[in-house]
């Protein structure tokens, strides 16, 4: 009785900072302080949440319709969770709590738990195919544990998003041999029913699903990607050793990875050589000499990555899309290729700069704007952001101002 009372007690104080922080935020990017405020790493998340999420949404968004069967088939969770599926569902089931292992874009693959829990989880979509990275659904414990890589509990009135405030979530990142975060596993259930050992499970249970990973026998996909670097610079590697590829050839590369769903040949000519005469035979020796380099990672008739290549510029893509200014600043090393002049790489350069210049002025936290002008020193724009987020008092004024000074004279 006396937990009941603690939680009910936790959830007003919730409840009522949220009435009084979350609708000022919206509406004038306050942040909160002082008594009563929610805790640092739940305020950041809602501040980073209400661009893109609406706190009255009824439930999560859904990926490719919920068809999600065949990512799950091909997830490197699937043997480890299938292998403590009757744990998980005995445990799900004996605490009342619906479990949910995701991908790392925070899309759910898999779900157990008793039929009475599942089915008020579904009402949300909680369940295979919802999206719950922060970008789409706001603050939730799953969308912390992907961004942090760190286990998160949320309670109640913690969530952004209203319909969730009847829930409590538990959530732990799961890591591959090589340390990357793979997805995370979460149990969640209804507020009342929160139990201070829920997180010392979860961590416990994901760690047996790491431990499974680990005694796997090792693929080539999990242990040797390709890492494609191309803002700034153009290099790819593979176990840190480069790859040879000749500029067109990373051009190649750099499309590929930024259109997973691949090219026709025609208009992957097109995107290399524009309104150039190329011989037929010209390219498709870029092509081999590329498919060589990848042990036959493209495929033939459709021109599409068929192996696993990390690249920066499709990362910050994806921050962007979560809504994620500071991670997309943090890895946007410069313009795409710098040196391609191919029409496809232009466009996209083009894109990604625009996409990153308008999370930085929308962003309203001052260093997004100053690092970003490291790089744009004569973006008039960019500067005079700056100014205006800077607390009178901020000796980073006079940084920006002289930045400001300098891109108005030319």
């Amino acid at each position: 009785m006396a937990q009941r009372s603690e939680l009910r007690q936790r959830k007003a104080r919730l409840e009522s900072a949220w009435s009084r922080w979350v609708p000022q935020m919206r509406d004038a990017g306050a942040r909160p302080s002082g008594a009563g405020a929610p805790r640092p790493d739940v305020t950041e998340s809602w501040l980073r949440s209400l661009g893109s999420v609406d706190p009255a949404l009824d439930s999560a968004p859904v990926t490719d319709g919920g068809a999600v069967h065949r990512r799950w088939l091909g997830s490197p969770l699937r043997r480890p969770v299938d292998g403590l599926a009757a744990e998980l569902r005995a445990i799900a089931e004996d605490a009342g709590f619906v479990t949910a292992v995701t991908d790392r874009t925070g899309t759910i693959l898999w779900t157990c738990g008793g039929p009475t829990m599942r089915r008020r989880a579904e009402r949300v979509n909680f369940a295979p195919g919802g999206r719950w990275d922060e970008g789409a659904m706001g603050t939730n414990a799953l969308s912390l544990a992907l961004r942090t890589g760190r286990p998160s509990c949320v309670f109640s009135a913690e969530h952004l998003v209203t319909a969730l405030h009847g829930w409590v979530c538990y959530c732990a990142p799961v890591h591959g041999p090589d340390g990357r975060v793979l997805g995370v596993l979460d149990m969640s259930t209804t507020w009342d029913r929160a139990n201070p050992l829920a997180m010392s499970t979860v961590r416990s249970l994901a760690a047996a699903i790491e431990s499974r990973l680990r005694a796997e026998p090792p693929r080539r996909e999990d242990t040797t990607p390709v890492r494609l670097t191309c803002l700034g610079t153009g290099r790819a590697s593979r176990g840190g050793a480069p790859l040879p590829l000749r500029p067109r050839q990373l051009e190649i590369l750099t499309l590929l990875a930024l259109e997973r769903e691949g090219f026709t040949p025609g208009r992957l000519r097109e995107a290399l050589y524009g309104e150039r005469t190329v011989t037929a035979s010209t390219f498709k020796a870029e092509i081999s000499h590329l498919r060589r380099a990848l042990d036959g990672g493209v495929a033939t008739r459709r021109y599409a990555l068929t192996a696993p290549v990390s690249c920066d510029a499709r990362e910050v893509l994806r921050a962007l899309e979560r809504g994620d200014a500071e991670t997309a600043l943090g890895l946007y090393g410069g313009p795409l290729l710098p040196g391609s002049q191919a029409p496809g790489i232009e466009e996209w350069r083009t894109h990604l700069e625009v996409a990153v210049r308008e999370a930085v002025l929308a962003s309203r936290r001052p260093e997004h704007a100053l690092r970003y002008g490291e790089r744009a020193p004569y973006d008039a724009e960019v500067h005079e952001h700056a100014l205006r987020l800077l607390d009178p008092g901020d000796t980073r004024r006079a940084l920006a101002a002289g930045r400001l000074t300098t891109a108005l004279r030319y």
